[in-house]
């Protein structure tokens, strides 16, 4: 049924869309292919789709939420690091699809490219790219894995999801408390606690 495929879509864009790290998006699509017997290639599609969707939506309202959490200080660290990525051209997009690909969170990505206020013509296509390819592996290889649900709601649980849960938190401290020009101009590692407004 038609509804089965705006709950994969609705389920991949929640847990993109929001600024913490959550179980990735192929569980969402793996769970529902196995739930309701759906085409494993529409439900990668229309996954994809969600989560590109999600993380589009995430970098467009950080920057507005950062402005309001945040000191200008730490905004504009975040903004230096940005022009900083953006100023490499094609070996930031490289970067954040080969980022893409491995099995860490994106939200720090995105949350680091909403802050920075990169534009999503930057970071939404090689992601896209990239997401295609992770997903339609793990999508793929979780159908083969996992004979039932039982089995992937235990994997949801296992220890490389709180070692994924564990990594995508260091990456959110590293972006808000370690001052990133201090790094980079002077090559100083120094993190700064007095971030918040």
């Amino acid at each position: 049924m038609w509804w089965h495929y705006l709950l994969v879509f609705a389920g991949t864009f929640l847990v993109d869309v929001v600024p913490v790290p959550l179980p990735p998006a192929f569980t969402v699509m793996v769970l529902l292919q196995l739930t309701f017997d759906l085409n494993l290639w529409i439900v990668i599609a229309v996954g994809v789709v969600g989560s590109v969707a999600g993380r589009y939506l995430l970098s467009a309202y950080i920057p507005s939420v950062s402005g309001k959490l945040f000191k200008p200080a730490k905004n504009e660290d975040v903004r230096y690091l940005g022009r900083r990525m953006d100023a490499k051209g094609w070996r930031g997009q490289l970067f954040i699809l080969v980022y893409s690909l491995m099995p860490l969170p994106t939200t720090p990505l995105f949350i680091a490219g909403g802050m920075a206020r990169l534009k999503p013509r930057h970071i939404i296509p090689p992601f896209a790219v990239g997401k295609l390819i992770s997903d339609t592996a793990a999508v793929l290889l979780g159908k083969v894995a996992v004979g039932n649900i039982q089995e992937l709601v235990e994997g949801m649980l296992s220890w490389r999801s709180l070692v994924g849960l564990a990594a995508g938190l260091f990456l959110l401290f590293a972006l808000l408390f370690v001052d990133w020009r201090a790094l980079l101009q002077r090559g100083r590692f120094q993190l700064k606690f007095a971030i918040w407004k």
